[in-house]
C-alpha cells in the first residue's frame, strides 16, 4: 500500500485531528473532582473512559478488553489471522487538576489513524492501549500500567497501598478484575513495537516553531522520600540556638537541590512535595518528609546528582541534631528508543513536508517500559507555551492534523515492508 493510496487531504486531516480534540475534552469530563481533570489508577472515572472508548473501537470491529491490570486494549485485526501486532497508544489517568490532553491525546490519536484505513486490513493486527496508571499518583509509584504488559508488575507492588490503605491488588479486585490474571497482559516479545503519541510538554518545539519531533530517548530518573525527623516543642518557648527543627532542615536542603540542578547542564532537580508534622504554626516541626526527582540523560550524571544530594542531607542533619532516612521510590535508567522505529518515524516526518528532528524527552512516559520487551518510539507534539500538568494544557489543530498525518504515513511504511521489520525485530530479541 502506498501513501498515495490513502486519502490524505487538509480537510479530511483537520476534520480528524478536530474529532480527536473534541474526544479529549469529553473524556476530560470524566473525573474525580468536579471542575478539575483528576482521574487515578482504576477510579470510577476510567471506568467512564473505557466505555466511550469502547464504543468508537467497536465501531471499527476492534475487540475490546480489559486486562487485569485495568489497561483498556483493542485489537483491530491484520490481514492474516496469526499477523503480528503493532502497539500504538498511551495512558489514560491524570495528575489533580491535569490538562485535557496528556496521555489522553495519545489513544485518540491511535483510533484516528484506524479510523483513517476505512475498514481496510494491514498485514499486521493493530492494538491499541489505554494504559490505565502512568502518572504515579495513587500510589506513589508510576507505570503500573505498562509494568503489566511488560511482566514486571510484581507482589510487592500489589502489596503497596494508598493514602486510604487500599493496596493496588484490592483496587484491582474493586474494579472486578482478577490480580491472577495478571500474567496473560504480558505483550508477546514478537510484537512488531510499540509506538505512543504524546504532548511534549515542555517549550523546545514552539521555540523551534516545529510542529513535531521524533523522541530518540527518554531521560532517567530517580524518585526519593526523604524524612528529616526532629524534636516536636512549644514554638514560642523553645530558643532558637536549642531547637531540632526538621522543617528547617528540610527547608536547607531544598535550597541545595536547586543549587546542584542549576549547577550542570541537562539535571533536573526538584522537591515537589513537602509534608510537616504535627503542621501546627505554633508547634515546632517534628518530623517532614519530601518529594525528591531527580533526571537526566547521562545515568553517571544522574547517579552522580543523587549521591551528592543524600550525602548533602546527612550533612545537614548532623549540623542540626537531626535524624534523615530515605527511601527511594524509583530509580529508572536512561532508555534509548528503537534505531528503526526512529528512523522510520524521522521519515514519515519529513515525507509530510515538516523538517525532522530528534529529541530526548525530560519526560517519564510508558514508551521507556515497553522499551524492556519489545522496541519502542515515540512522537512529540508542540505544547504551546510549553505548558502541562495544568488545566491551561493545548495543543494545535493543525499539529495534530500533522501528528496524524505522520502517523497515517508510517503505517503505510510499515505495512509495505513487514516481512523485513519482522525479521529484524525478531532476530534482536532472540539473540
Amino acid at each position: 500500500m502506498t501513501v498515495s493510496s490513502r486519502s490524505l487531504t487538509p480537510n479530511s486531516t483537520l476534520a480528524a485531528a478536530q474529532r480527536a480534540i473534541d474526544r479529549c475534552k469529553l473524556l476530560a469530563c470524566f473525573t474525580e473532582t468536579p471542575g478539575k481533570i483528576e482521574r487515578t489508577f482504576l477510579s470510577p472515572p476510567i471506568r467512564d473512559c473505557h466505555r466511550e472508548i469502547a464504543h468508537w473501537m467497536h465501531a471499527l470491529g476492534a475487540e475490546v478488553k480489559i486486562d487485569a491490570a485495568g489497561n483498556f486494549r483493542a485489537l483491530y485485526p491484520g490481514a492474516a489471522l496469526d499477523s503480528r501486532r503493532l502497539l500504538l497508544g498511551s495512558h489514560l489517568d491524570t495528575v489533580p487538576d491535569a490538562g485535557a490532553y496528556d496521555g489522553a491525546l495519545g489513544v485518540m490519536l491511535a483510533i484516528a489513524l484506524l479510523e483513517d484505513l476505512k475498514g481496510r486490513k494491514l498485514p499486521f493486527a493493530v492494538e491499541v492501549v489505554g494504559f490505565s496508571e502512568e502518572e504515579g499518583v495513587r500510589f506513589g509509584v508510576p507505570f503500573i500500567g505498562s509494568r503489566a504488559l511488560t511482566g514486571t508488575l510484581d507482589s510487592d507492588l500489589l502489596r503497596r497501598p494508598d493514602e486510604n490503605g487500599i493496596t493496588v491488588q484490592q483496587a484491582i479486585e474493586h474494579f472486578g478484575l482478577n490480580p491472577n490474571d495478571i500474567p496473560a497482559a504480558v505483550v508477546a516479545n514478537h510484537a512488531l513495537g510499540y509506538i505512543e503519541f504524546h504532548i511534549e510538554q515542555g517549550p523546545v518545539l514552539e521555540t523551534m516553531n516545529r510542529p513535531l519531533a521524533v523522541v530518540n530517548a527518554i531521560v532517567g530518573q530517580n524518585r526519593f522520600e526523604l524524612i528529616f525527623r526532629g524534636t516536636a516543642n512549644h514554638a514560642g518557648t523553645t530558643p532558637m540556638n536549642s531547637r531540632r527543627d526538621s522543617l528547617a532542615g528540610a527547608a536547607e536542603w531544598i535550597t541545595a537541590v536547586e543549587r546542584l540542578g542549576q549547577s550542570e547542564s541537562g539535571l533536573v532537580a526538584t522537591v515537589g512535595s513537602i509534608h510537616a508534622n504535627p503542621g501546627a504554626t505554633n508547634v515546632i516541626a517534628e518530623e517532614t518528609r519530601v518529594g525528591l526527582d531527580v533526571r537526566h540523560a547521562s545515568d553517571e550524571v544522574r547517579i552522580r546528582a543523587v549521591e551528592a544530594l543524600l550525602r548533602e542531607a546527612g550533612l545537614i542533619a548532623e549540623r542540626r541534631d537531626l535524624q534523615v532516612r530515605w527511601n527511594e521510590r524509583m530509580n529508572q535508567r536512561a532508555v534509548a528508543m528503537d534505531p528503526f522505529l526512529v528512523s522510520q518515524i524521522e521519515q514519515s516526518i519529513a515525507d509530510a513536508g515538516c523538517a525532522p528532528h530528534q529529541m530526548a524527552s525530560g519526560a517519564g512516559h510508558d514508551a521507556m517500559i515497553l522499551a524492556q520487551r519489545i522496541p519502542a518510539a515515540m512522537i512529540f507534539l508542540r505544547s504551546p507555551a510549553g505548558i502541562s500538568h495544568n488545566p491551561a494544557e493545548a495543543v494545535e489543530i493543525a499539529d495534530v492534523a500533522k501528528a496524524i498525518e505522520v502517523g497515517v504515513r508510517l503505517l503505510d511504511r510499515l505495512a509495505s515492508s513487514p516481512e523485513l521489520l519482522g525479521a529484524r525485530i525478531s532476530g534482536e530479541r532472540q539473540s
